[in-house]
């Protein structure tokens, strides 16, 4: 879709670098542009124990970085920033994420940006909204902005296991360049476009976030638990060992449940008729369902389930959910500088045209 548009990416780490893969699988020609000095974009040497350590990339550096090409230069040198501004000239969108300081030296300022190329689109993801030097991590903006405080247990406070925060900024930049494109169709300007992690995560509390705004309500962490709901992540054990989740979200489903389960004395019972009383009383109504429950083999039970239009579902390992038939359509294979990698696509949406 995007075959004759020309992004010059010159992020590191995650957020950047998946903004210019999304523009790669859309056809786009994305150019990466790598620290020369410092052997490319860190991640390349962010491995696993088990993986090769002399190959030029790894799993962490291929899951963003597919699909563009590689190039390696030193941008506070004089030649290859003449070769830099080459390619920017021809640019239609350039990916940053550097810091403030750093910006004079690499040639990336906003103004020296704009009078190389007044139409391009230029992206820019920083860290902190207020601290333009401050170094900035996913599982440092995962505590400082809530996250960490409200995920895991009391006892056992935990990371999401994956950069939600990077991946929560890229979407963001995703949009603010896409809307920039757009307007850009229809005014021939560019447009300067920027996300900080720190906005990016605050916007991704959401629900959260208006619990406190609205009641006060400092959310806690309930491990899969909903603070709303219930039972709503509530987890049981089947009788083959298998696990199951259930997301039920309404009265009605809750008597589906429970006629499911052969239980619907539950759903009359003064404790539980109601969602607010659910969550009030959610602990004895989790014990009384794991007892049934655990009389079930899993996937017996959630065709049961399924059929009598309860949300549950299987709790599945990466393997198992890497094995599903959607799974493998999205799983794509490729090499990144000669070397064969494998990762899953970036863009989940489909477009046809009536």
């Amino acid at each position: 879709m995007l075959e004759d548009l020309l992004v010059i990416e010159t992020a590191a780490v995650l957020a950047g670098p998946a903004v210019g893969m999304h523009f790669a699988e859309l056809g786009a020609r994305v150019i990466k542009i790598e620290n020369k000095r410092s052997g490319g974009d860190v991640t390349r040497k962010w491995k696993l124990p088990t993986e090769d350590p002399n190959s030029p990339v790894s799993a962490y550096f291929s899951s963003v970085n597919w699909g563009k090409e590689h190039r390696m230069l030193n941008l506070t040198d004089v030649e290859d920033q003449k070769t830099f501004d080459i390619l920017l000239i021809q640019a239609d969108v350039l990916i940053t994420n550097h810091l403030e300081a750093d910006a004079e030296k690499l040639g990336l300022s906003r103004e020296r940006v704009q009078a190389l190329n007044p139409t391009l689109i230029h992206g820019h993801i920083k860290g902190f909204a207020a601290q333009p030097q401050r170094p900035a991590f996913d599982v440092v903006l995962q505590a400082e902005t809530g996250y960490i405080s409200m995920t895991g247990t009391a006892d056992h406070p935990a990371k999401l296991p994956i950069a939600l925060i990077d991946v929560l900024a890229a979407h963001q930049l995703k949009q603010g360049i896409l809307l920039a494109l757009w307007q850009r169709d229809r005014t021939g300007k560019g447009a300067y476009v920027e996300v900080s992690l720190e906005a990016a995560a605050l916007s991704g509390l959401i629900n959260q976030a208006s619990n406190f705004l609205m009641a006060e309500a400092v959310a806690k962490p309930l491990g899969t638990l909903h603070p709303n709901i219930a039972p709503y992540g509530e987890l049981f054990t089947c009788a083959d060992g298998g696990r199951i989740i259930l997301a039920v979200g309404s009265d009605a489903q809750f008597a589906a449940l429970c006629t499911t389960l052969g239980q619907t004395t539950l759903a009359m019972d003064p404790r539980f008729v109601r969602n607010t009383d659910r969550v009030m009383n959610r602990v004895d109504l989790a014990a009384l369902l794991a007892r049934s429950i655990a009389t079930h083999a899993r996937d017996e039970l959630l065709g049961a389930l399924l059929k009598a239009q309860v949300p549950a579902g299987a709790v599945n390992d990466i393997r198992e959910a890497l094995a599903t038939p959607l799974a493998q359509r999205m799983t794509l294979t490729s090499e990144i500088d000669g070397k064969p990698t494998r990762r899953i696509r970036g863009n989940a949406f489909r477009i046809e045209p009536y």
